[in-house]
């Protein structure tokens, strides 16, 4: 059986003709600047303006690269307002470029909306690839579960943050959160008390940076991991915790409890009651009346 002939790769696409008018979605450096590509850098030469998370922030770096677009910021707080103007723009003919402070627009950045802008008033939305600190982690993480749920950033409050963690504690894939040194030491230890301490918690620190750090642990020690020095606290986080492991199945007595109070209870209650009253482990059950939920 003869296979298909191989797709060459574009050759030379950093050097393509940049057409007018499109919205290009650049990844830039998440700290180390030669992490920038060679086609994201013909794109910001190119661009007629650069809409930015903080101008203030990313002058240097297009300075270093000799990029002298004009800039403006759009940011969380000004996103609609940046966006009626980028696709100001885009209506005279523009190249605009669209970057965030680090790594890759719209992923837990501003972006979405401008995007989203774009695409309804009919204009190209063209993706410049690059860094990206969710697959950087992952790319060393080591974890063989075949799917990742990213969720970003978990609440600022105590009560909240556990309780996200609590709705992602079944779900059948690695979890990734972004984190702030002010909150990563609350953020673990909330981790360790929701989920299974044996799960596989891989932190990953100021990646790409003069201080990275990659450790890789069981949840129930990160803890006393990040107590052990007070370094560890620095910086801006990545983490990522191994699926949840596979529950076993319930036998057909504590099944027939199960959906007997599920009739009649909020799936929480439901689920604390019947293990209880079967002896079962309540996490399985409130998995199994997640599964029965759904269906």
């Amino acid at each position: 059986m003869s296979m298909p002939p191989v797709q060459p790769l574009v050759q030379d696409s950093y050097s393509e003709h940049f057409v007018a008018p499109a919205l290009y979605v650049v990844a830039t450096p998440l700290g180390n600047l030669g992490d920038i590509t060679l086609r994201a850098l013909a794109c910001l030469r190119a661009a007629d303006a650069i809409a930015c998370e903080d101008t203030r922030h990313s002058r240097p770096l297009l300075d270093h690269f000799g990029i002298q677009a004009a800039c403006f910021a759009l940011h969380e707080h000004n996103e609609n307002e940046a966006s009626e103007k980028l696709l100001g723009l885009l209506a005279d003919g523009k190249k605009v470029a669209l970057i965030s402070d680090a790594g890759t627009p719209g992923i837990s950045d501003p972006g979405a909306r401008a995007v989203a802008a774009a695409h309804a008033a009919g204009y190209r939305v063209i993706p410049m690839p690059g860094a990206s600190a969710v697959v950087s982690l992952l790319s060393v993480a080591g974890l063989t579960d075949s799917r990742f749920l990213f969720a970003g950033f978990l609440p600022p409050k105590t009560t909240a943050r556990r309780g996200a963690i609590d709705a992602l504690r079944a779900v059948p894939a690695t979890l990734v959160f972004y984190e702030a040194p002010h909150r990563i030491a609350e953020t673990v230890a909330d981790l360790a008390a929701v989920l299974e301490p044996a799960r596989t918690l891989v932190v990953g620190r100021e990646l790409t940076k003069r201080f990275e750090e990659i450790a890789r642990m069981p949840l129930g020690e990160a803890e006393a991991w990040f107590k052990a020095d007070a370094n560890r606290e620095r910086g801006e986080f990545v983490l990522a915790v191994s699926a949840a492991p596979e529950q076993q199945g319930l036998d057909a007595d504590s099944e027939r409890v199960l959906r007997a109070l599920l009739g009649e209870l909020p799936t929480r209650q439901a689920a604390k009651l019947a293990a209880e009253i079967t002896g079962q482990s309540k996490n399985d059950l409130y998995a199994r009346a997640l599964q029965l939920k759904d269906e």
